[in-house]
C-alpha cells in the first residue's frame, strides 16, 4: 500500500508513478501555436490541383486555337486563294493593267491580304477615275467598279491641250481639243501634269464650263477667269458677257438668253448680266 501521511497527501514513491504515466500522454500545446486541421490542409491542395488543372486546359485550348489559326493563315495564303482572276468594269481611258497596278493587285496578292478601301483609294488616283469600288469573290475574284470623270474644259499650254473635267482636274493631254469641251482661259500651275488640278481662279471658270445649258453651250467661244475672281464668257457673236462671281448662275442664263432674244447685239458688245435681272448692254 502507499503510505499516506496523516495530512492525506501521497508519498514520493506515489508521485514518481504518476509522473511516470503522465509520460505516456499527448503534450501540452504550447502557448499561441495552431494546429492545422488535416481536413483543412487536404481541402487546400485540391484547391490547387484543381486550379492547376484549369490552367493547363486554358493553355491549351490557347495552343490549339492558335495553331488552327496559323493553319489557317497558312491555308488562306496559298495560290488557290489569291486574286487569280480580276474584273475591271467601267475602265475606258485607263487601261486594264494601269487600273489592277492602282489598286496594288499586279502581284495577285491573297484575297484576305487584300484592303478593298485603301485597293480604291489607289484606283481613284488615276486622272481619269472619279470613284472606285472594290469587292472579292472567295476564292480567288477580284472585281474592280470604275467612274470616270467627265471632260468639259480644254485650256491651252503651248502646243498642246489640257483637258479637265467640272472640278478642275486636268485629265490628260492632247494635240487637239476633244469636241464637245469649252475652251477655258485660265493660269496654267506650272509642270501641270494629268492627275493635278487647276485651281485659284480656275474653280469659277470650270464650274461656269460645266454647268452651261447645252442649247447655249454652242455659242460659247470661251470660258474666261478674271484675276478678281470673277468669269466672263465670249460668245461667237462675238459678243462678250461678263457673269461677275459664279453664282445664281441658272438666273443669269435665264437673263442671257432674254437679251439674245430680244435685243440686237454688235460686235464688240458687253452684256453684264453679274446682278441678276439687272443685265446692261454696253457698246464697243
Amino acid at each position: 500500500m502507499t503510505p499516506v501521511t496523516k495530512t492525506g497527501k501521497t508519498t514520493a514513491p506515489a508521485k514518481q508513478k504518476q509522473k511516470a504515466r503522465g509520460a505516456k500522454a499527448p503534450a501540452r500545446r504550447k502557448q499561441g501555436t495552431v494546429v492545422e486541421d488535416p481536413r483543412l490542409s487536404a481541402r487546400r491542395k485540391s484547391v490547387v490541383r484543381s486550379k492547376l488543372r484549369r490552367r493547363l486546359w486554358v493553355a491549351a485550348a490557347l495552343l490549339a486555337v492558335g495553331l488552327v489559326g496559323f493553319g489557317g493563315w497558312v491555308v488562306l495564303h496559298q495560290s488557290w486563294f489569291s486574286a487569280n482572276t480580276i474584273t475591271v468594269k467601267g475602265a475606258v481611258h485607263e487601261s486594264r493593267a494601269e487600273v489592277i497596278s492602282a489598286a496594288g493587285l499586279s502581284a495577285h496578292p491573297p484575297l484576305i491580304s487584300i484592303n478593298t478601301g485603301s485597293a480604291a483609294a489607289g484606283v481613284e488616283s488615276l486622272p481619269w477615275v472619279k470613284t472606285a469600288t472594290v469587292s472579292l469573290k472567295w476564292p480567288s475574284t477580284v472585281t474592280i467598279g470604275v467612274v470616270e470623270r467627265t471632260p468639259v474644259g480644254a485650256v491651252q499650254d503651248g502646243s498642246q491641250w489640257l483637258i479637265v473635267d467640272g472640278t478642275g482636274r486636268i485629265l490628260t493631254r492632247a494635240t487637239t481639243r476633244p469636241p464637245g469641251t469649252v475652251v477655258l482661259q485660265v493660269a496654267v500651275p506650272a509642270n501641270a501634269q494629268p492627275g493635278h488640278w487647276l485651281n485659284g481662279a480656275a474653280q469659277g471658270a470650270m464650274s461656269v464650263a460645266a454647268s452651261l445649258p447645252p442649247a447655249f453651250k454652242g455659242q460659247v467661244a470661251s470660258v474666261i477667269a478674271n484675276k478678281d475672281g470673277t468669269v466672263s464668257l465670249q460668245l461667237t457673236a462675238p459678243v462678250r458677257v461678263d457673269l461677275g462671281r459664279p453664282v445664281e448662275l441658272t438666273t443669269k442664263y435665264q437673263d442671257i438668253a432674254s437679251v439674245i432674244a430680244g435685243a440686237t447685239l454688235h460686235p464688240g458688245d458687253v452684256l453684264d448680266v453679274s446682278v441678276p435681272q439687272a443685265s446692261t448692254i454696253t457698246g464697243p
